[in-house]
Parts: C-alpha cells; structure tokens; sequence
C-alpha cells in the first residue's frame, strides 16, 4: 500500500519542521518538506498537510496573522473543501485560526490571544501539560486515540477565545472541541494550572464541522508520546473517511471603531532604526490595500504615573533606537531622553494620516503599570481613505476583533 505523503509547511520563522518530520516518518507516512514560496504544482500526489510550530514572521502584529494572509492559505482552503487533512500545531494553529479554516471553514470566528490567567498576563509558556481527546474517536483527523497525552507547550498566544456569545456552545454540541487540557489522571478542567494559559472551557485544540482541519497548541511532534497523534493522522487518510456534516452557523461579531479623544497624557514611541515589525504588517496590509504606507508606534496612557516613569523603564523606552513623543491634551512634545525633559514639538507624529489604536483585551500589560494605565499599538495609515481603511478584512489585518478593539486617535 502506497504510504501516505504529508507536506510540511514552512513560513518564515517555523522551527519544527525537524521534529514534524520525524513524527510523520515515525506514523508510517512519507514527510514532503514545502517551502511556502514553493510552486504549489509539487503538492499534487499529497496527502495531507501539516503547518508546524516556531514564530511564523516573528508573530509580527500578531501570532499566524502574515501566514494566514498568504495565498498559501487560499491553496489550503481549496485542499480543504476536498477532505484532505490539514493539521496545525500551535503556530500552525494561530494560523489556521487566523485564517477562518478553524473552526467553521470561513472567516475570523475566535482568536488564539495572550496567555493570561484570570486578566493577569503570565507571559511566554514553556512546560509540560497533558491533553485528553474530548470528541468520539471517529470525530477529527487526529482523535482516534483514547487517554492522557503529557506534551510541551511553547507559546505566548495560545488562549482560545471568541466573542460570539454562542460559538463555543455550538463547538461542542457540533463535538468540534476536539481536545482538552487535564490532569494527569485525565479530569478535564478550564482552572489553572491544569489549562495553563486561560483557554476558554479548557480548550487545547478544535477540529473543523468535517473534522479533516485540526488546530492543537501543545506539540505532539516533539516527544513520542505524540505517536498515536500521528498515528490517528494514518489510519483517517488510508480509511478514505470524508464527513458530511451540518455546518454550525457561527456569528460575524461586530467590529466596531470607535473616536478615541486625546487624553490628559498619552506617550507615542517610534523606531528609529528600521522596524521589522512595522514594514511587515505593512505589506499584510498591502495585499488589500496596495497604496496604504503604514507608521507603527507603541502607544502608553500612563493614568496616574509620570510620563517620566515610562520612559525610565528600558523595558518599555529604549533611547538608543526609539524616540518618545508626549501628548498633552492637543499638544505635542518630543522627549530628550539625556536631560529627561519633555521640548516643545510642533508636528504631530500622526499628522497626515489615519490613527488606529489596537488594545488588547484584557490590557495586562497595562494593568501591571499601575491603576489607570492602558497601553497599546497606534498604526499611523496614510495613502488611503477612511473608507478604504475600514474595510472589515482591513481592519482584521491591525486586530483580531475576538481578542482587541480598535479606536480611531483623534
């Protein structure tokens, strides 16, 4: 019997191609290494595909946001539609979430958002935990295995989430939440530490309504205890299985963009030195908008503090590559990071351009500032209109509307 070929993908920045080799080659199936910029024309005798973990793009503006953009993902989409399998592992699964293959198949349904526990930001995971199927046997491409699986996780963004008031219910009627984190003894719970990064109801990972797309965050590849993962993978290709299924009916969430007037004191911080980030989102944006030129800056309201105490912290002002601007009300200064005074600036860093503020919900970061403060991302967006720019698939490109708002900075 000829042995099932699986393609893994590689974007930019992924760095477990070699474990998700391994793990393929292990179950019995023959890996095909694709780099995403590859002629598609050599995915023609594959199997099924698999999106690996690492740091797609550096997760610049966000976890898997470029890489769902890429019209790879189109490709996939159309993979999809004919049951071939499409497994993503932790940036995989950003991916996939990001690109609306999870978990209804069309558009932006939830977000894989920061780590927090309890609205307290707990940062970068790396630790063991244990997982456990939650849907029938039969149900997605990797579940036809039964018990507890200990494996790693690694990641910043892992928090499965979603505003749609009823998506997660609908999920597990529909039987898509395809695992969960437990304890050792295989008792499911949503509390930490069993579910390390806040997860809504526990979730580790959820299929698709045809069960051929799974998103999992932990990373079955790097240990083999995974195997039977792997295994699962097999035995759903060579059965042939294709489902027919009632598709959920999932809500488009309102996106709304606020006015956002200025504050007794707001810090806006820019890069003096190329900023990676900012020229990235750029070009994710560009792919709608070709026109659209793109200023990011890290956005402080200090509430009570000094601007001054911000801008000591190296953490959050570095003064070797960044400058920092104060608004006062209408008014702008640039600060002098050798004197520690704030000097009269007569253009504003966000002259000539559309204002978008991100903030991330909850805003940890902020929180740990102090009572009062909020902290976010101001993207500065000229060469294109209002209109142009509140595009919903725009919008989506500065922020996943299930973990962030947009406000416009007036």
């Amino acid at each position: 019997m000829k042995l099932p070929v699986i393609a893994i993908l590689s974007f930019p920045g992924n760095n477990c191609e070699v474990e998700s080799l391994r793990s393929v080659r292990r179950a019995g199936m023959q890996p095909l290494f694709f780099r995403w910029n590859d002629d598609t024309s050599l995915l023609k005798d594959v199997d099924g595909y698999f999106l690996p973990g690492g740091f797609s793009y550096e997760d610049r503006g966000r976890s898997g946001m470029v890489a769902a953009r890429d019209p790879l993902l189109g490709f996939l989409q159309e993979e999809a539609a004919k049951g071939k399998p499409i497994i993503g592992n932790c940036n995989g699964a950003q991916i996939l979430v990001e690109s609306g293959l999870i978990p209804l198949g069309e558009g932006l349904q939830m977000s894989l958002a920061r780590n927090t526990v309890e609205g307290a930001g707990v940062g970068f995971l790396s630790e063991w935990v244990c997982i456990t199927p939650t849907c029938a046997r039969d149900r997605c491409a990797t579940s036809d295995w039964e018990g507890v699986m200990a494996l790693p996780i690694a990641h910043g963004e892992g928090r499965f989430v979603s505003k749609d008031p009823d998506l997660v219910a609908e999920l597990a009627r529909n039987n898509q939440i395809a695992f969960s984190y437990c304890d050792a003894e295989g008792m499911v719970s949503d509390a930490f530490p069993v579910t390390p990064n806040g997860s809504t109801a526990g979730i580790a990972g959820v299929c698709n309504p045809a069960g051929n797309v799974v998103a999992l965050m932990p990373h079955p590849e790097r240990t083999s205890a995974g195997d039977p993962y792997f295994a699962s993978l097999k035995r759903w290709i060579q059965s042939g299985r294709k489902m027919e299924v009632d598709l959920p009916t999932g809500t488009t969430v309102p996106f709304p963009v606020g006015r956002r007037e200025p504050g007794a004191v707001e810090i806006f911080i820019d890069t003096l030195i190329v900023n990676n980030e900012e020229r990235t989102v750029e070009q994710a944006a560009r792919r709608l908008l070709p026109h659209v030129q793109l200023k990011q800056l890290k956005y402080f309201s200090p509430g009570s503090k000094d601007p001054g105490h911000i801008l000591a912290t190296v953490s959050l002002f570095n003064q070797n590559k960044e400058v920092a601007y104060i608004r006062r009300g209408n008014d702008f200064f640039v600060w002098d990071a050798e004197v520690k005074e704030q000097k009269p600036l007569e253009k504003s860093p966000l002259r000539g351009g559309i204002a978008l503020l991100r903030r991330e919900e909850p805003d940890s970061l902020g929180a740990s500032l102090g009572k009062g403060s909020e902290t976010g991302i101001c993207y500065v967006c000229r060469g294109v209109s209002k209109e142009e720019l509140m595009q919903r698939d725009v919008l989506e490109v500065f922020a996943n509307p299930h973990a962030a708002s947009l406000s416009q900075l007036v």
